[in-house]
């Protein structure tokens, strides 16, 4: 089992990290070059600029060690803030318009779906499993929730990740 799955555990469905990671804020006039570094290279593989991570790093002059040591602990701002991805569980009654009028839900509150699944019906019901930016939502997701509940034809609706 890795470190990450050893310090994280499921509560009543919701994904909790148990490590008490700490975050800072801080300007990028006072980063290591090699963290700057880690970043532009990061950067120049996800636009595509390059082909690959050793294509990266020559680049912006970093080595693939320090590249992989800081790849996944170091986002830009932006990124961190809008990245507020939640995947929700939810048990529909099988009638006509009940996905519909979730999917209508979830733009009016200016959800962004980005993915979703849905099993077959069975005995009148179906499992929906979307997965939801939540960056833009125009009420908090505790609320959101609520009001989804109280959709017609929505019977149950549990968080089940978070990311």
């Amino acid at each position: 089992m890795s470190t990450i799955h050893k310090q994280m555990s499921v509560s009543g469905g919701l994904i909790l990290n148990r490590n008490k990671e700490k975050f800072y804020l801080i300007h990028s006039d006072i980063l290591p070059e090699s963290i700057y570094k880690t970043v532009e290279a990061k950067k120049l593989v996800e636009t595509g600029e390059v082909e690959t991570v050793n294509q990266a790093v020559e680049k912006v002059g970093l080595s693939r060690s320090a590249y992989y040591k800081y790849k996944d602990k170091i986002f830009p701002f932006n990124a961190a803030t809008y990245q507020q991805i939640v995947t929700f569980s939810l048990i529909l009654e099988h009638r006509s318009g009940v996905l519909s009028n979730v999917l209508r839900f979830v733009a009016e509150k200016s959800g962004n779906i980005l993915t979703i699944n849905q099993s077959i019906p069975l005995q009148g019901i179906a499992n929906v499993v979307l997965s939801v930016d939540t960056a833009s939502l125009n009420l908090p997701t505790s609320e959101f929730i609520d009001e989804l509940n109280q959709v017609d034809g929505v019977r149950k609706v549990v968080i089940v990740g978070q990311g």
